[in-house]
């Protein structure tokens, strides 16, 4: 069973921030879960919702603002109260490398609201370190980024995220993951996707006894706030 830590050890802080990942690490996460967006000037951000609303109480969309204004919206931390901010991507990377197995990387793009992400992307994780590149495992709701991740790299590792189960389009995508929420799991979806070497990893999965019940019915992985 692989544990991911969804977006960081958000159950302890500010989810997608650079407190949220340095302490999963502490915790003992190998495999890590993010999100990113790219900023009106091109830099690749973390975030999970593709504005300010719900995290910094401002209706302010991230492909809208600059790295530098973003530094204008500090993020609501009910945990401790320091300020923190959306990072970049590059500022992440280090707290994430050391004894990293696997870094999922969601892909914002819901109809290419961000022309170019993959390329620039795979670009920064390429240049940054390779090493990390061949850990990283690429999903997104938007099918079509992932054609073009794919079309980008026959080496990309590909997991599909889904809301709605079809195993022929992970294995036109040459996907290695399916990714669901864990309610719409059921046995028989990892039965076929095991028998198409495809593994199965459930979101957001935060009990434990859920976790073994879910690994029993063949669950391959879960992303978790309490690593």
């Amino acid at each position: 069973m692989i544990y991911f830590a969804h977006r960081g050890a958000s159950g302890q802080r500010v989810q997608n921030t650079l407190p949220a990942f340095a302490r999963a690490r502490q915790l003992g996460a190998r495999c890590y879960e993010l999100d990113v967006h790219l900023t009106q000037d091109g830099f690749l951000t973390v975030h999970h919702d593709y504005d300010l609303s719900s995290t910094a109480g401002a209706a302010v969309e991230i492909k809208n603002v600059s790295l530098a204004q973003l530094k204008n919206y500090p993020l609501a931390n009910p945990f401790d109260g320091r300020p923190v901010f959306v990072p970049q991507l590059q500022d992440v990377l280090p707290l994430v490398e050391k004894d990293l197995q696997i870094l999922n990387v969601e892909i914002k793009n819901d109809g290419n609201r961000y022309p170019g992400i993959e390329q620039k992307l795979l670009a920064e994780l390429a240049a940054y370190n390779p090493a990390i590149l061949a850990k990283t495992l690429f999903s997104s709701f938007d099918y079509g980024t992932l054609v073009r991740v794919r079309e980008l790299s026959k080496n990309a590792r590909i997991g599909q995220l889904t809301r709605s189960f079809d195993v022929s389009e992970a294995l036109a995508l040459k996907a290695e993951s399916v990714h669901l929420n864990h309610t719409r799991f059921a046995p028989e979806i990892a039965r076929i996707c095991h028998d198409n070497g495809l593994k199965v990893y459930l979101y957001t999965v935060n009990e434990k006894n859920l976790a073994e019940q879910l690994q029993r019915q063949g669950a391959d992985g879960i992303f978790t706030d309490h690593i």
